[in-house]
């Protein structure tokens, strides 16, 4: 075909130049003596929500466990920071998370759904027991003290009338779509009281909160039309005593993480340079700025890297964790736009906090070291500090070998390879491309369970992060723009030449594999080329003009593709569904029953063509999971499957 004939081409001029990758079998084994298993790579504690106490001395940080039959539960804990000692500080057999210290540290509030609906409680911060401090039948979705600690700001829905729970007790359900959503509403608690007191109207919808230090206003991210599919969401500061809200700011494209600063003048966002198609840049505004002022971008020259997450610092600077390549790095940023890399702060910083003494915690990660909590004090060496996943000591994980290779149109790309463990020789090994989500998103040095799995059963496991990943600048991103299949696919063809060139792949034992725009990305391949002897598609996209009319949030393909009523023809171009009768390659179809953001009928429409044209297909529908899988057995499921799979075809 034309495409595999530009690569090949292309890969002959390029691939004198490039660097040989090294020649390792088994000596990337560690000292550990077992190999991964499906059941043991779910067995992964993850951390989140960093937060020291006000006097420094205490770190508290939510745990997601292991999955357990169809719970993910979620506890808090909390480090003491002298003794560097760990302990769990929630039991509840339900989830509790969103730890948030009171301003004098006596007390620490939290979400919990050990009532079915998700409350605030509050329990000393050195243990006893937890109460509510919230009621009703809705759920708290988040929350923050004021400055004083005598009110508590959150953001819930009304609760339900009685003649509402009537109509749901007796099956009386009809929805009419985009009129009955009850919105989440800015409240006002009173701590002492308990009482509560909505201050914003109820047809707005208010997604973020962020205090003022002075706490008599609070800065949201608020729209008046939720039921928009497109990005509406305006910047307000509410009065807390009157409810009145005022416009700051109207950023274009989508945007998040609002962070007031320490003397409450100016605030950061996240924000997109273009109109979409996600966040990637901070920006800074005053307070006092008229709304028709534009904000400053604060990385866009100095940085030019997505910001995962950022905070003020006392002295007015920045800190922020950026995406660079596969890897993430913690930055200073000055006001002034200029970005140093922060020493030390290695491996990979995700989450992070900052105490009132100027201690980092943050949580570090790689592809071979599963999460943990990592502090450092004065600038000094990071010190892992938690044993959290000491079950993986134990196991046997490829370490990544990072590469770059020119692609067709000379442009750079970065991949990742993981060469199978206990094998013997150079010979060509079979290998299993595996392309991320998105498009908007990038394979990470941090363990992925999938590729090591197969690395572990002899396969070799590849990576590219083609155009149209983050972390390598925003014009990177913009690079796959309406051409889904044209030049990123040619990126991943050319990764293949490469690997087949230095010796790594076997150019008859080739896969393919990935999930969301990954699995599109696996039945484009399909329909493309022979190449490929196997492939695995997880929530798919077979036809990008049904995915438009039947997914939740169609304002992500709209910046990608413009509107598919005015767009048929491009949109189809790029649909696998259009070339099925192309496709001879098997392959396995997972798909969550209640995925809403590539639902099911993409799928089973993918699966019913295939049949149709004789070609070599299964299809796995797995009850009550939505994008990302959570149930225990069908994560296992899962797993084997895909293993099972690749095994079949490429063994």
């Amino acid at each position: 075909m034309k495409i595999r004939s530009l690569a090949v081409a292309v890969a002959i001029l390029v691939f004198a130049s490039l660097p040989v990758l090294g020649q390792e079998s088994s000596s990337n084994n560690a000292s550990s003596n077992q190999l991964l298993t499906p059941q043991q790579a779910l067995n992964m504690r993850r951390i989140s929500d960093l937060r020291f106490s006000p006097d420094g001395m205490r770190l508290a940080f939510t745990i997601a466990e292991p999955p357990k039959d169809t719970e993910n539960p979620r506890h808090i804990w909390i480090l003491d920071t002298a003794t560097r000692q760990a302990r769990q500080y929630t039991f509840s057999d339900k989830s509790d998370d969103s730890p948030r210290w009171s301003p004098d540290g006596k007390l620490l509030a939290f979400l919990s759904n050990r009532e079915e609906n998700r409350q605030i409680y509050l329990m000393p911060s050195n243990g006893g027991d937890a109460y509510p401090i919230t009621d009703g039948k809705r759920s708290i979705s988040s929350f923050e003290w004021s400055a004083d600690g005598k009110q508590i700001a959150f953001l819930a829905p009304d609760e339900q009338t009685a003649a509402e729970e009537k109509k749901e007790k007796d099956k009386d359900d009809a929805i009419v779509v985009d009129h009955q959503d009850k919105n989440n509403r800015l409240w006002i608690l009173n701590v002492a009281t308990k009482e509560a007191r909505a201050i914003t109207a109820a047809n707005w919808e208010v997604r973020q909160l962020e205090w003022t230090p002075q706490g008599e206003s609070i800065v949201v991210s608020a729209t008046d039309h939720p039921e928009s599919d497109d990005d509406t969401n305006r910047i307000f500061s509410v009065d807390v005593s009157t409810g009145r809200m005022s416009a700051l700011f109207a950023p274009v494209g989508p945007f998040g993480n609002i962070r007031v600063s320490p003397d409450g003048k100016q605030f950061l966002y996240a924000g997109a340079r273009v109109d979409g198609p996600e966040p990637h840049d901070i920006y800074v505004r005053a307070i006092s700025s008229a709304a028709s002022e534009a904000s400053r971008n604060l990385t866009a020259t100095g940085l030019d890297r997505p910001s995962l997450e950022f905070q003020w610092r006392p002295d007015g600077s920045v800190m922020a964790v950026a995406q660079t390549g596969f890897r993430t790095t913690l930055y200073s940023i000055a006001m002034d736009g200029s970005a140093k890399p922060v020493d030390n702060a290695e491996p990979n910083p995700h989450g992070f906090a900052i105490s009132s003494s100027g201690e980092l915690a943050f949580v570090g990660q790689s592809a071979t070291e599963p999460p943990e909590i990592y502090l450092s004090a004065n600038g000094g060496a990071p010190e892992r500090v938690t044993h959290l996943n000491a079950s993986w000591d134990s196991i046997t994980l490829s370490k990544p070998e990072f590469f770059h290779y020119k692609s067709f149109d000379g442009l750079s790309i970065e991949g990742e390879l993981l060469r199978p463990l206990n094998s013997t020789g150079n010979s060509p090994k079979p290998t299993v491309i595996l392309v991320h989500g998105g498009p908007t998103g990038a394979w990470s040095d941090s363990i992925d369970s999938w590729g090591q799995l197969l690395a572990a059963r002899g396969f070799a496991v590849a990576y590219f992060n083609i155009r149209g990943s983050t972390g390598y600048g925003e014009k990177f991103v913009e690079m796959n723009r309406a051409d889904w299949g044209g030049a990123d696919f040619k990126d991943v063809m050319v990764g293949v030449d490469y690997l087949v060139a230095q010796g790594v792949a076997d150019p008859n034992r080739l896969g393919i594999g990935g999930w969301s725009y990954g699995g599109y990305m696996a039945e484009w391949a399909i329909t493309q080329t022979n190449r490929f002897k196997a492939s695995v598609s997880g929530a798919g996209m077979v036809d990008l003009i049904a995915e438009f009319e039947t997914e939740n949030g169609p304002s992500y393909d709209k910046w990608f593709w413009g509107l598919p009523y005015d767009q048929q023809e491009v949109m189809l171009k790029h649909s696998p569904y259009l070339y099925l009768k192309n496709a001879h390659t098997p392959i396995l179809i997972l798909q969550g029953i209640n995925d809403t953001t590539d639902p099911l009928g993409q799928s089973t429409g993918l699966y019913r063509g295939l049949k149709f044209y004789g070609a070599p297909a299964e299809l796995v529908e797995y009850p009550r999971e939505n994008h990302g899988f959570h149930e225990e057995k069908h994560e296992l499921d899962r797993l084997n499957r895909i293993i099972a799979w690749y095994e079949e075809y490429l063994k």
